[in-house]
């Protein structure tokens, strides 16, 4: 058990028109039109960082990284990590392995190539790696990537994977194959298990609940990872017309995110993904396929 463990600080680095919740309403060809304004909520985020000594993991959108490669490269230059977050944020299980892989190898070969080191992590657009796109780790493990990040263990509409492991360590896929998973952070209420990653839930829970339940895994000994987007704290973001849960997801809550950004990391400790990981004795030796564990966790 560790006494006061470090945390997992990551920004899922994508602008406010590529969300799930508002793609009835946004057409993927109308994104080079609209108005651009990842650039200065990110840089708003790393000033929040820098003053507070905060590193941690950016999962960058290839699609962003290709449009403003200078901020890929800000983010890099500050010691914060450059992770994956795939290149069109299509939900992989609407995706064929064949699709999925050469999107990967895109956004990986770029970032690597902005940010002149290694890229070791991934996260699904909207946690898609589900029990229908399980093939993804295998492609995962194939490309280099060493650990994971796209699995939330709780029930939802469009992502989860129910009964997973809680906690960080090496995950099994169908080939056999394993990775390291860093699932995204739930915590237990009346024995349900309730999302404290951040994001949303971040915004439209009482700020006393994420407190609450990043306390709870802690005292179990366990680091969680907190993610969030930069248009959460962009309240001025231009208003797209969807249906009310789509409004309620997206947008409740804008003004006063950054502010509850500023106690989370007052009273947290965070860092890098892979830092977290490392403390935490997880291996970061290369991936093999057909490797095997008896520590794995299965998801088949």
């Amino acid at each position: 058990m560790h006494d006061k463990p470090v945390n997992a600080f990551s920004v899922d680095v994508e602008d406010y028109f590529q969300v799930a919740a508002l793609a009835a309403a946004v057409p993927r060809e109308s994104w080079p039109d609209r108005e651009s304004r990842v650039e200065r909520n990110t840089d708003r985020i790393l000033a929040l960082l820098e003053e507070r000594g905060i590193h941690g993991t950016f999962f960058v959108l290839g699609w962003i990284a290709e449009r403003h490669p200078a901020l890929v490269q800000r983010i890099a230059a500050a010691g914060h990590e450059i992770a994956s977050h795939g290149y069109s944020h299509q939900l992989i299980y609407t995706q064929s392995p064949a699709e999925f892989r050469a999107e990967t190898v895109r956004s990986k070969h770029l970032l690597e190539d902005l940010s002149g080191a290694a890229v070791l992590g991934y996260r699904a657009a909207s946690f898609s790696i589900t029990r229908r796109s399980l093939w993804a780790l295998d492609v995962l493990v194939e490309l280099g990537f060493r650990y994971d990040s796209s699995i939330f263990p709780i029930r939802h509409d469009r992502y989860g994977i129910p009964g997973a492991a809680e906690a960080p360590g090496p995950v099994t896929a169908p080939s056999g194959a394993t990775l390291i998973e860093f699932p995204m952070s739930a915590a237990r209420w009346c024995g349900i298990r309730v999302p404290v990653s951040g994001g949303g839930y971040f915004r439209l829970l009482p700020f006393s609940v994420t407190r609450w339940g990043l306390r709870q895994i802690n005292a179990q000994g366990r680091p969680f990872t907190f993610y969030l987007h930069p248009w959460e704290i962009d309240p001025d973001q231009p208003r797209v017309a969807v249906s009310g849960l789509s409004r309620i997801r997206h947008y409740t809550n804008l003004h006063g995110c950054e502010d509850r950004l500023r106690r989370l990391t007052a009273e947290f400790s965070f860092a890098p993904m892979r830092k977290v990981l490392e403390s935490y004795g997880l291996d970061f030796g290369p991936a093999r396929e057909g490797a095997r564990t008896t520590t794995g966790v299965s998801l088949v």
